[in-house]
């Protein structure tokens, strides 16, 4: 990946939290999605999903979340089923393709959307890569991937994982929740921004702003 000089105009921070670490075979019990434009959080949608597996131990100790605790969320939150989860998260990020975005996240690309895919063929028969929606069109900023980029060298940052580049940066971590390690991963990647310009932010208008103001219904 290439050091990023300027911070895209519309930025979509992704993340989920999860029944276990397998792209393979475990699914999303959250999705957490948060826009910022010109650097500003604009919008954001965070929901839970009742998985159609355990969840396991180990993820267990990193989010917290049981499958009672997700139900018991029903009379607060939004909670779907695995379907209806994966299909509102794959239209989020349609949308927010087709106006230019950049979607940013922390192995974001190997983990999230890797899981959102093959969950998709399994449960809607679709691998997006269709008229539809094809993923692999998205426009993907990995701020671990950046931040290997910015600093080679893996003795000199050995653990680049998204608390570790919140701290390294300045950043509040997200503490194992989908939208707060969504926002934490735009926010590290701002500063590795001011980084590479030697403390300068610089935005980019990559998108045309008015026309995505009156395309944009924010719910």
């Amino acid at each position: 990946m290439k050091k990023y000089l300027q911070v895209p105009e519309l930025i979509l921070g992704f993340d989920t939290e999860t029944t276990g670490l397998s792209v393979l075979s475990e699914r999303a019990i959250s999705y957490g999605f948060c826009a910022y434009r010109f650097g500003v959080p604009l919008w954001s949608e965070h929901y839970f999903v009742v998985p159609d597996r355990p969840i396991s131990a180990g993820a267990h100790r990193v989010h917290g979340l049981t499958i009672e605790d997700l139900e018991g969320k029903r009379e607060s939150e939004s909670v779907y089923n695995v379907e209806a989860g994966l299909t509102l998260a794959i239209k989020i990020l349609r949308d927010f393709h087709s106006r230019g975005a950049y979607v940013v996240g922390s192995n974001v690309g190997r983990f999230d959307l890797e899981m959102l895919r093959r969950s998709s063929m399994s449960v809607l028969g679709t691998a997006l890569d269709d008229a539809y929606f094809d993923l692999s069109l998205l426009r993907i900023i990995d701020v671990v991937e950046h931040d290997l980029a910015i600093e080679p060298s893996r003795g000199n940052r050995p653990r680049r994982g998204l608390e570790h580049l919140c701290r390294h940066y300045g950043v509040t971590p997200g503490g194992h929740d989908a939208l707060g390690d969504a926002r934490a991963a735009v926010e590290v990647f701002m500063e590795q921004v001011i980084n590479n310009n030697a403390g300068q932010p610089s935005l980019s208008l990559a998108t045309d702003g008015d026309e995505y103001l009156a395309r944009m219904e924010l719910t």
